[in-house]
């Protein structure tokens, strides 16, 4: 059939109209490839290179995902001492808070002379503001011994020590970047928080002189198994290398310290039962547990028992005002100051609408509230913001979470940015969304 140019003029415009709205017009283009690209957010919860091992074959899906975690630069030098302890390391995450936490607590027993836990925690604020700065276990210990005060200083508490309520004044947040089925550590950014002035000037009362209640004993409710399994290896030996230097600088009250260990199992119920054995076998300081709501969970039967508890990765702000007796303490930063930078990582990228997914504790709900108030402050809230949430399982042989309905919600609501928080589960999620047709990011690369 021959058509006249201005015939055939006409026909294009037409054609190029209507391949706007449908792809048609003789070119067989996906609908995918006009769809809009959904871009992945993850928490400190579960940006982790695990998702290689969950997700298989599809682990491209996380490719482009970015997230922020609570994180300094780790200095080479502190990576190398992990590794002698675990070779078999390939994250960080936490092990530089888990490690003060054990310091802290060794530190603070060595000021109150005593293993007694409600005279070591009456110290704990104290060794790390308005003394002598000191950064290392064996000459903060030196300097106790030698009757000063001290201001410990080292890879996680950097800038400033801890508040009244017992947990850091400051932070370093790391926004982590996933290339292909890895994160790339060539393109992390680090970004402080936080206020110096909020860090506690009270001075602790003066320590006992040494009593004869040595060892001093730490036990441990780290998430050997569970959702949050992926975080235990850098956890265990960030503990496990303070646990060593302590000893080789001479131990506490002249004992070397002792370490039982424990599985909080990112459950209320295994937890329990833990602190339970760690209480019967004379345990004066539980490091852990790994997730916020596991240790709000166990902190009532801690403190009944009369015994600390000192997380390396609690960050639910609820935490702060939590009844504690004085007796809970974190090296990790609460959600107030990771749901600013969270925000701001999200909002530079543009996004239109923005779907917010959370596990359902208090971790998960926590900073998905934290976060939207923050979107809510820059001025993208209402209708550009859906809240979702899922149950995680009961424990490690729970069926994967069913989130289909959830992925479809999102499909339809329009969404081009989807922050996940929550733990190994996470993976499930990325699933759903995949199979439900959501264009994310990676598919289109």
């Amino acid at each position: 059939m021959h058509m006249s140019r201005g015939t055939r003029s006409a026909v294009m415009a037409v054609c190029a109209t209507v391949l706007l709205a449908t792809s048609a017009c003789g070119d067989d283009q996906p609908e995918e490839a006009t769809a809009q690209q959904v871009r992945l957010y993850g928490t400190d919860g579960n940006m982790s290179n695990s998702y290689a091992d969950e997700l298989g074959d599809r682990a491209n899906l996380v490719d482009g995902m970015k997230g922020t975690i609570p994180l300094t630069p780790l200095p080479e030098a502190f990576k190398k001492r992990l590794l002698s302890v675990d070779p078999k390391l390939t994250g960080f995450l936490y092990a530089a808070e888990a490690y003060d936490a054990v310091v802290i607590s060794a530190l603070a027993a060595e000021v109150a002379g005593t293993t007694d836990p409600a005279a070591i925690a009456k110290q704990i604020v104290g060794v790390t503001n308005d003394g002598t700065r000191c950064g290392t276990v064996n000459q903060c210990l030196g300097l106790i011994r030698d009757g000063r005060d001290i201001e410990y200083r080292s890879v996680s508490i950097t800038r400033a020590g801890f508040t009244d309520a017992g947990e850091p004044a400051t932070a370093s947040y790391a926004t982590q970047h996933f290339d292909g089925q890895q994160l790339n550590d060539a393109k992390t950014e680090f970004v402080g928080a936080g206020d110096e002035s909020a860090a506690s000037s009270k001075r602790p009362p003066r320590g006992s002189t040494q009593s004869a209640d040595a060892p001093l004993v730490f036990g441990g409710l780290l998430p050997k198994t569970g959702d949050l399994a992926i975080a235990y290896p850098p956890l265990a030996a960030g503990a496990a290398l303070a646990i060593k230097e302590i000893n080789a600088a001479g131990g506490v009250l002249g004992e070397e310290v002792v370490w039982v260990d424990g599985d909080d199992g990112t459950n209320p119920a295994i937890a329990k039962e833990t602190v339970a054995r760690h209480v019967d076998a004379g345990v004066h300081v539980i490091i852990g547990a790994g997730g916020s709501g596991i240790s709000a969970a166990v902190l009532e039967d801690v403190v009944q028992a009369g015994r600390i508890l000192f997380s390396p990765s609690n960050t639910a702000a609820s935490l702060t005002d939590a009844d504690d007796r004085g007796l809970y303490f974190r090296t990790a930063p609460p959600d107030g100051l990771q749901g600013r930078a969270l925000a701001d990582v999200i909002l530079r990228d543009g996004p239109q609408k923005i779907a917010i997914v959370a596990r359902k504790d208090s971790y998960g709900e926590g900073l998905q509230n934290i976060v939207r108030a923050e979107l809510e402050r820059a001025g993208f809230g209402g209708d550009k913001v859906r809240l979702l949430g899922y149950q995680p399982g009961e424990d490690a042989n729970a069926a994967p979470i069913d989130f289909r309905d959830g992925a479809k919600e999102i499909k339809d609501f329009g969404a081009d940015a989807i922050l996940i928080i929550g733990f190994g589960e996470s993976a499930a999620v990325v699933r759903a969304l995949a199979d439900a047709n959501v264009p994310l990011a990676a598919l289109g690369r």
